[in-house]
């Protein structure tokens, strides 16, 4: 019931909150009242309200609030802070938890985004959006992409020393945890350069995991290697070459594995079967798929429900995905 009373409340505040998205069922993202959030961008909205067990707690990224939602209520709309402590604790509930926040505004929050412009702020015309328009990421996340013009120096900001003196530009694919904290960044080549994935991580704590602020572990995951196929399959995150550890978020047989279709590459092949033997679901691609991903399929001109039938067609579990695996396999 206090759920419920929760979120009836936090839809109640929406309209008063810039930038208001709903990433999952406890999980929503808007611009700080606190602080404003960026003065150089109205397109930043790094504070959060989020579930911590049974209840719901906000946090900026930005300038480091942090307060549990009956206070947030308070601060935003005081009489709707009188009716929410009427209705949410008119039968005794007990009173909502303090939390306890070790969170410090970080370096990477503050400059490293800031410091950049997504793709959708950038002219049609520039070479970054022309290739994701032509790689036909999804538009709606944009705003989730950057484009760095020296990749080099932007790393050698947070790991000095880390880059040579050959600069180039990348594409950055932020990765935020399950509260919007920002912990790690990917810089994609746009040409040749190697290595085509530069990944740092900002909390070496962390796995090198895309996706996590979106997506909802109630519900079926899909699980992809990059995080720009991600984009293109609905509560999927990406493990960018990780060996994923999910620590009991969800069942084994409700998780999908797709791994890209390089039957020769022993690396992948050896972590398929990692996957089957875990008891995950894997999707094994039939003898006639030539695209080597999820975006290739895309860019091939295949729908969203042409991509999700061939991935439910092939989609298989414990004995069958083996025999299937062992059929698929070319080394």
């Amino acid at each position: 019931m206090s759920s419920y009373i929760d979120l009836k409340y936090i839809s109640n505040l929406k309209s008063r909150l810039g930038g208001f998205k709903q990433k999952n069922d406890y999980l929503f993202n808007f611009r700080c009242p606190h602080c404003g959030d960026s003065k150089k961008s109205k397109l930043k909205t790094r504070a959060y309200l989020y579930r911590v067990k049974n209840d719901m707690f906000f946090k900026c990224h930005n300038c480091g609030m942090g307060q549990n939602l009956a206070n947030f209520i308070k601060f935003v709309d005081p009489n709707m802070y009188s009716e929410y402590l009427l209705e949410r604790y008119k039968k005794g509930a007990p009173a909502t938890p303090k939390p306890q926040f070790d969170f410090k505004p970080a370096f990477e929050d503050r400059t490293i985004l800031d410091d950049l412009k997504s793709i959708k702020q950038l002219d049609d015309k520039h070479p970054a959006k022309q290739y994701c328009l032509k790689r036909k990421l999804p538009s709606e996340f944009f705003d989730k992409l950057f484009f760095c013009d020296k990749f080099g120096a932007l790393v050698n900001k947070v790991k000095p020393k880390t880059y040579g003196e050959k600069d180039h530009p990348r594409l950055v694919i932020p990765f935020y945890d399950t509260t919007g904290k920002l912990f790690a960044f990917q810089g994609r080549a746009f040409g040749n350069e190697q290595p085509k994935y530069l990944t740092v991580k900002l909390d070496e704590n962390k796995q090198k995991v895309y996706g996590l602020e979106r997506v909802n572990f109630q519900r079926p995951i899909f699980i992809t290697e990059g995080p720009l196929d991600s984009l293109f399959v609905d509560n999927c995150i990406a493990a960018a070459g990780a060996d994923l550890i999910l620590k009991n978020k969800i069942k084994n047989e409700e998780v999908t594995y797709i791994f890209d279709n390089e039957p020769r590459n022993k690396e992948i092949v050896k972590r398929m079967y990692d996957v089957v033997e875990k008891d995950y679901n894997l999707v094994v691609w039939p003898d006639d798929m030539r695209h080597k991903d999820i975006n290739d399929m895309i860019m091939a001109g295949l729908t969203k429900t042409e991509v999700y039938d061939i991935l439910n067609r092939n989609t298989y579990s414990k004995l069958s995905a083996l025999t299937k695996l062992n059929e698929y396999k070319k080394v």
